[in-house]
């Protein structure tokens, strides 16, 4: 009786144990699956609060022109054009060639720099040696816009971005009005931190300081094509 009781105890004991463990990774990967989802979905709805602010700023650029000076409307017209391909296609992709967001960006900086031309002061400096890699589209911007939405009026803004090996960093300065800082909460800051998280775990820096300027360094080890 004892040795059939063992016998039949032992491989139940035995199945019992594989099929929990079974079961333990059948919830492991419905968790993953879980989190996977979540991280796409708060991805998309973080870069949807971006893109109409870039688009925005550069249709009231090229409605200002029309009225002061139509005959460079056509001109802006091809740079926004170039500015929603890559809004409406390459931010649908968690990378995207670093190469193009940069081209989003010069023709972002062109835009700014008519609209605020005889206002703002804009030094825009570039230093790129690798174009041999991708970055999550639209999150450089967020610190441009930021800086030209809260600077002071005859103000210098100054802007250098660099990648060295397959580090980018991006250093924007700019003087700003307290009292805007503070009521708009700095939204577009804490939806780019946001994002670094998801996309950039350990590997990026951010670092903001406003005393006598608002000051934004964001450095971001970067995925090479190669």
């Amino acid at each position: 009786m004892s040795d059939y009781l063992w016998q039949t105890i032992v491989p139940l004991i035995f199945f019992s144990f594989i099929w929990m463990l079974f079961r333990n990774l059948e919830k492991q990967q419905e968790i993953e699956t879980v989190k996977k989802e979540h991280t796409k979905m708060e991805l998309k709805f973080l870069k949807s609060q971006i893109n109409p602010h870039v688009l925005l700023n550069n249709l009231n650029t090229i409605y200002s022109y029309s009225l002061e000076k139509p005959n460079e409307v056509p001109e802006l017209l091809l740079m926004l054009s170039d500015n929603l391909k890559h809004v409406l296609y390459n931010s649908n992709h968690t990378f995207v060639p670093l190469e193009e967001e940069i081209e989003f960006i010069d023709n972002y900086m062109a835009f700014q720099k008519l609209r605020t031309s005889g206002v703002k002061n804009i030094v825009y400096n570039t230093n790129i040696n690798n174009l041999n890699l991708t970055i999550a589209p639209l999150l450089l911007i967020t610190i441009i816009e930021n800086a030209f939405k809260h600077s002071a009026t005859n103000s210098d803004i100054v802007i250098e971005i660099e990648t060295n090996s397959n580090t980018i960093t991006l250093k924007c300065s700019n003087s700003f009005q307290q009292h805007k800082l503070k009521d708009s909460g700095q939204i577009g800051l804490e939806n780019l931190k946001k994002r670094l998280a998801l996309l950039y775990p350990k590997q990026h820096q951010l670092n903001i300081s406003s005393e006598d300027l608002f000051i934004v360094k964001l450095e971001i080890n970067l995925n090479s094509t190669e």
